[in-house]
């Protein structure tokens, strides 16, 4: 189980750190991905904005390889349950433990309002994930915190309530990428610095011609370890092309708008298809409200005994017979 937040239009940071990981364990395992709308409303306020952004991402699952036959692909706020379950697991999660929070703490020292959205949100992404009774939840090693609070707050509810949660466990991505952004930092949404895989070519060119780089002459050798080029261009490579460019780089006799020029024919080859996929299902936009009802109804369908019992636990709604 993951979900992306539709905060913006998503880039290959967001491919190469999450989604291409997401795809390959469709693969022998029951998966179920969201597009977090919900989450979403902390940062984007205006609606239209929201639902574009939306219909973006649950495109970009699609198009990428995700597979609604395979896994249950839905949008979080059709999913209602998830918010009941939020409520519930609020009143056993302690202050403290949100206080903890690192990614609250890093919205605050980033200048972010602190709501009660913004504070309570890992009780939503709890219930997210414990609402579909999840054994996995794929992460990078950065993210183990969320499942460390998920399974916390769950043994809250167990200890106050009997065991009715299932605990799950972080799946830590072995081949995630850590994508730098064209400023240098990691490639985020927050930044404004990504390189976006579906963009018009003549925009993504723009994206791609804004790499930052350092002032060595294209006659000089150049180091591939500190070279924002360098590592997106590796993303599109193989080792032995990797071995071969390291040598260029210090070698000398390479300039970065070689290597620039090399990133953007790679991206346009390597997303290609997923991009005429992309254009075709943009015109048929029936389908893809089609496919996340269907995942919705899945996904509340598999989420209905969970709810039962967690309610009959807490006390609420209508008793058992």
């Amino acid at each position: 189980l993951s979900g992306v937040k539709p905060t913006s239009v998503l880039h290959i940071g967001n491919y190469f750190g999450a989604i291409r990981q997401f795809i390959a364990l469709q693969e022998g395992n029951d998966a179920a991905y969201f597009v977090a709308d919900l989450h979403a409303l902390n940062q984007v306020r205006d609606a239209v904005e929201l639902r574009a952004f939306a219909r973006g991402v649950a495109l970009d699952f699609l198009a990428l390889g995700v597979d609604p036959e395979e896994s249950i692909l839905y949008r979080q706020s059709d999913l209602p349950e998830a918010v009941e379950l939020e409520w519930i697991l609020a009143t056993v999660t302690p202050m403290g433990l949100l206080q903890r929070s690192h990614a609250y703490k890093a919205a605050l020292a980033e200048g972010a309002r602190p709501d009660l959205g913004l504070f309570a949100y890992p009780v939503l992404m709890a219930a997210d994930i414990l609402i579909h009774s999840a054994d996995l939840v794929p992460v990078g090693q950065d993210q183990k915190q969320h499942i460390e609070v998920t399974r916390d707050i769950a043994v809250k509810f167990n200890e106050t309530h009997g065991e009715v949660l299932k605990l799950p466990e972080p799946y830590v991505l072995q081949y995630v990428a850590i994508v730098p952004g064209t400023d240098g930092r990691k490639m985020s949404k927050a930044y404004n610095n990504g390189i976006h895989m579906f963009a018009p070519e003549k925009a993504l060119r723009k994206e791609v011609m804004r790499i930052v780089t350092d002032s060595t002459p294209v006659e000089s050798p150049k180091d591939p370890d500190s070279s924002n080029a360098f590592a997106i261009w590796s993303l599109f490579a193989n080792e032995e092309e990797q071995r071969e460019m390291v040598e260029r780089f210090r070698k000398g006799g390479l300039g970065y708008g070689e290597v620039k020029q090399e990133i953007l024919a790679r991206a346009l080859a390597y997303f290609g298809p997923a991009r005429a996929r992309r254009e075709e299902l943009e015109r048929d936009p029936d389908y893809l409200e089609d496919v996340l009802r269907e995942g919705a109804r899945r996904a509340r369908e598999r989420a209905a005994p969970l709810m039962e019992a967690v309610r009959e636990a807490a006390g609420v709604g209508v008793p058992r017979k």
